[in-house]
């Protein structure tokens, strides 16, 4: 099939990458030129496993095109993915404008049968909005479909998710759209549930703000064990054995982060409030997520007792292991917060500190985590990467000139912490 992708972002470039993969024949379009350049010498834009490999292997077999060029794109697929960004406004809103300016210039542009999937995580009603104005502009009168296919990529694990997903959920009310989909993820021989396009937008900010609300639940629980001398991760552990609850996203910490929790949980809640329904759950869910870095910030402070000038090791930034991402790191407020009380900050992430040097200021990023905990006050544990559950501890406490580690992820074992020495604080462990 030929396809168009309209965005180069996480989801534009591994929708892409990983329908050019099936055997499609591929443009990705994005209006950054400077992104198109890198593409097409091969330099990806993040990080996310598989995606790089995909990306050559399928831009050699000339299956895969990157381009600026959005019009020439149209003429030449029959299916055109909208994968835009979807930032929030100052009042939570979802930002619609590129959708929008994607709509436009597909109904200027198309003069033969197209089907526009919207995968972009819009509000509900959008897609009615998408045929609205593709309608008004269809300069050609050409027939046209819109639906509704959300994406459920974890960033860190996008293309095994891409190529061994739970669901494939489609928003359609034509069967002409349903076929050619059908036809489409029919390689992938997952489970496909076809709603209509309002339930499948819908499916998309529940998914995301149910887990949100997940990880709020266990953080407030680990709070509770803390005061009452219990351990979170075998309350965790005790709840995830009941099938109805299972044991993921129960990973007590210091919040969630990255884009899309964030986002499509203050997505969820104006959308609820237009529609007459005040998401009280939700923003409970907010809430709760914002305390738990202050939570852990406070007990940084407790540990130290003056913050100020003294020297804090930072292992980890970005918002969770096996991506770059930093958008909405709980690294940001966390670091932030002790700079604000004079603390000398030293870094270390094994993807993430190029773009965290656009973000944070005055941080001295390390060649290597143990540059990091050199004559640190306090180490602090903000990612889980699989690198940092390796660490000689040995070397660690024989570099640092106190031997406190916060561990915001719970990756070390309290009692073994403390045979090597170290005074260990974590999540929701009466370790402290």
């Amino acid at each position: 099939m030929k396809i168009t992708i309209v965005g180069s972002g996480y989801v534009g470039l591994t929708t892409g990458a990983c329908l050019s993969e099936l055997g499609n024949d591929v443009i990705c379009v994005d209006i950054d030129e400077e992104k198109i350049k890198k593409l097409n010498s091969d330099i990806m834009p993040i990080y996310e496993p598989g995606v790089e490999e995909l990306a050559k292997r399928n831009r050699k077999e000339k299956r895969l095109v990157f381009t600026t060029d959005l019009k020439d794109a149209i003429k030449q697929s029959e299916i055109i993915f909208i994968c835009v960004g979807t930032p929030p406004k100052e009042n939570g809103d979802a930002d619609l404008s590129y959708v929008e300016n994607v709509a436009r210039t597909i109904a200027d542009v198309m003069d033969s049968y197209k089907l526009i999937v919207d995968k972009s995580t819009v509000p509900v009603q959008t897609g009615e909005k998408v045929a609205r104005t593709i309608k008004s502009y269809n300069r050609h009168k050409v027939e046209f479909d819109v639906i509704s296919n959300p994406e459920f990529l974890r960033e860190g694990s996008a293309v095994n998710d891409f190529m061994h997903p739970d669901r494939i959920v489609i928003g359609c009310e034509s069967e002409k759209a349903k076929d050619i989909m059908g036809k489409l993820y029919a390689p992938l021989k997952s489970p496909i549930l076809y709603t209509d396009i309002k339930s499948a937008e819908i499916i998309k900010h529940a998914s995301n703000s149910f887990l949100a609300t997940k990880i709020s639940f266990i953080n407030a629980v680990a709070n509770i064990c803390e005061l009452a001398g219990a351990d979170v991760e075998k309350v965790a552990e005790g709840m995830g054995m009941d099938k109805r609850i299972g044991r993921q996203f129960l990973n007590a910490g210091i919040g969630y982060g990255g884009f899309c929790f964030p986002k499509d949980a203050e997505a969820f809640i104006r959308i609820a409030e237009k529609l007459g329904y005040d998401f009280r759950l939700l923003k409970a869910t907010q809430e709760i997520n914002q305390l738990q870095k202050e939570h852990f910030v406070k007990k940084i402070e407790k540990a130290l007792w003056v913050v100020k000038s003294k020297n804090i090791g930072v292992l980890g930034l970005a918002f969770k292991p096996n991506t770059d991402d930093m958008r909405f790191a709980p690294s940001v407020d966390i670091i932030k917060a002790l700079q604000k009380e004079g603390a000398k900050i030293k870094a270390y992430d094994p993807e993430a500190m190029e773009k965290s040097k656009h973000i944070l200021e005055n941080v001295e990023y390390c060649d290597n985590p143990y540059d990091a905990a050199k004559d640190a006050d306090a180490l602090l544990i903000l990612t889980e990467w699989n690198e940092f559950k390796e660490l000689d501890m040995n070397k660690i406490k024989s570099l640092m000139r106190h031997h406190l580690v916060l561990d915001g992820r719970n990756i070390y074992n309290p009692e073994d912490m403390k045979k090597e020495g170290f005074t260990y604080i974590s999540i929701g462990r009466s370790d402290d």
